[in-house]
């Protein structure tokens, strides 16, 4: 299998490129010609105009994101079109549209209330939900710039809505000194969101009752257990993880930033890390035996649809390619398109 795809991929040449997400299994990522997390994926495509075919080996809100980014000659592919995200599931346009004319109905019986609300994604989320984003004058964030996102939301508006990740929104708020009375959940089944009048009226963040399956995983217990294992153990976890986690971690970032720091450490550090499980065994065994890399979850901590993308999808979408035949090829509506794309652009210019 791995010979055919390796000769597919060659056989097809600079008209292809492949994206691989950090959390995709070792069997596909070496096929990637790029890897990183989502913003640094997003920042690869504009590097390949001359790529006729993106084969994205992520999840589905990631493709849409390439598909709006790329060019008209492009053809966006996901391997396996069951790769989604749960987490961009627990966000759907009408519930955001209705949670947006509840929080403007709160402002407008509020003088109280600044009535300018800036909406901000995460990019874990469908790209209908980063069109009404960029409609209303926000944007989309990564965990890699959540922070100066926050920044330049609240320079353009007292109050931000920020969907779909609450963890992300919260672990990030409280970082930039926003207390925790300042910030409020919005439960999109609840009337009104679940929040009372007075605690709305305070509220400087607005977090979606949104979470990464994945991330909330891990405990304080685990930490706990770890530190008492391994003496000097250092901990770094993910800003997706639950607010008590990262207090109780030594530090905490993007994909991106965990692998610089623990790569960068002094010989013979031992890291506990809080990500999935593939990305934590692919950077233990890159730095072994200089540094000891542990996942903080001793069953593991597998993304079980980003582990959808198989060889055999791989293998097949290529194989496919060379036949004349786009196969799970991901567009996102014309229509939808154009406000997307604002929110990514604006997205991309936050550093």
């Amino acid at each position: 299998m791995d010979r055919r795809i390796a000769a597919a991929k060659a056989a097809i040449g600079r008209r292809l490129v492949i994206l691989g997400h950090h959390y995709q299994r070792d069997e596909v990522i070496k096929f990637a010609d790029y890897t990183g997390d989502s913003y640094r994926l997003a920042q690869q495509i504009a590097r390949r105009p001359d790529a006729e075919f993106i084969v994205f080996c992520g999840v589905h809100f990631m493709a849409e994101s390439a598909d709006v980014l790329s060019g008209a000659h492009q053809h966006v592919i996901l391997p396996d079109l069951a790769a989604g995200c749960s987490m961009a599931d627990m966000a759907d346009i009408e519930q955001l549209e209705m949670c947006w004319e509840g929080l403007e109905h709160a402002n407008s019986r509020s003088a109280t209330l600044q009535p300018s609300v800036i909406p901000v994604t995460y990019i874990n989320s469908s790209a209908a939900i980063k069109a009404f984003c960029g409609e209303h004058g926000g944007v989309v964030c990564t965990s890699s710039n959540a922070e100066a996102t926050l920044r330049w939301a609240w320079s353009r508006g007292e109050r931000i809505l920020f969907l779909p990740d609450q963890h992300l929104g919260r672990n990030t708020a409280f970082r930039m000194g926003v207390p925790l009375d300042e910030m409020v959940v919005w439960d999109p089944n609840e009337a009104g969101g679940g929040i009372d009048a007075a605690a709305l009226q305070r509220a400087r963040i607005v977090l979606w009752k949104g979470h990464c399956s994945v991330h909330t995983r891990f405990t304080v217990r685990q930490i706990e257990q770890l530190r008492a294992q391994h003496p000097g153990v250092r901990v770094i976890v993910h800003p997706e993880v639950p607010l008590d986690v990262v207090q109780a971690a030594d530090d905490s970032g993007s994909t991106e930033y965990i692998i610089k720091t623990v790569r960068e450490s002094p010989v013979g550090s031992i890291w506990a890390v809080g990500t999935e499980i593939h990305l934590v065994n692919r950077l233990a065994n890159q730095l072994a035996p200089d540094r000891t890399v542990l996942s903080l979850d001793q069953f593991g901590c597998l993304c079980s649809t980003m582990f959808r993308v198989s060889p055999n999808h791989l293998l097949w979408t290529l194989e496919s390619l060379l036949d004349g035949v786009v196969q799970n090829r991901i567009t996102v509506p014309a229509e939808r398109k154009h406000w997307t794309k604002i929110a990514l652009d604006r997205m991309l210019t936050i550093q």
